[in-house]
């Protein structure tokens, strides 16, 4: 009778044990950074400094979680003034008319896909393709590192801004879905954006290519058949 008395209460516990663990994640929001996401408990922000591919320096935050052995984070890259930093570094005439400032931002996806697995010596990529969330194009990296642990990363761009998700779990762990599925945009009065069909993202207005010299860089040139 005493042992029939214990199983109750060790289901109990259980499911305590459950409800709390499902009760640290939350639905976390940045207004700085303009977007929603489920996270297991209230972030850590670090503020970062990010290098292009194309030589510049971008603001950007990191706002990571643990649970247990579970890593979360997503990093947000403010690439919205990438104009004024690329003419405010000296570059040679032929550097300024290709107007690599539009490359770095349309870019950043691919590059910062690359750079992850780079930067870990021994992982070995198991998914590497284009995707999207909530109708907003980005890139989907899985990757199995060399501790066994794996690795799940979305990449997006939206409105400018870079943002990535990288959710790392134990070998035998569920992968993160709650986290990578989660991601959605908000506008710049922190309501959240929704499309119709796939959204790519626009560069911002060019507003310094004279100082380019020579007359009209890519994206100020005159195209076939104008002026004529």
């Amino acid at each position: 009778m005493r042992v029939m008395r214990l199983i109750p209460a060790a289901l109990i516990l259980m499911l305590f044990a459950t409800t709390a663990l499902a009760q640290e994640w939350v639905d976390f929001t940045s207004r700085e950074d303009r977007f929603t996401v489920n996270m297991p408990g209230q972030p850590k922000v670090e503020t970062i400094q990010w290098p292009s591919e194309y030589g510049l320096t971008f603001p950007g935050r990191v706002y990571s979680a643990m649970r247990g052995a579970e890593k979360y984070s997503i990093t947000a890259i403010d690439y919205s003034d990438a104009e004024k930093r690329y003419y405010d570094k000296p570059h040679p005439p032929s550097f300024r008319q290709a107007e690599y400032w539009m490359m770095d931002i349309q870019g950043s996806i691919q590059y910062a896909a690359t750079k992850l697995y780079r930067m870990r010596p021994g992982v070995k990529v198991t998914h590497d393709a284009w995707h999207y969330i909530d109708l907003v194009e980005g890139h989907q990296l899985n990757m199995t590192n060399a501790d066994g642990t794996r690795t799940f990363v979305g990449i997006y761009l939206h409105d400018n801004r870079l943002y990535i998700l990288d959710g790392t779990v134990p070998a035998n762990g569920p992968e993160p879905g709650l986290f990578t599925q989660s991601l959605s945009f908000l506008d710049a009065e922190g309501k959240r954006v929704r499309y119709n069909q796939i959204y790519s993202n626009k560069l911002p207005p060019e507003t310094l290519g004279e100082r380019g010299g020579g007359g009209g860089g890519r994206g100020r040139g005159q195209g076939p058949g104008q002026g004529q």
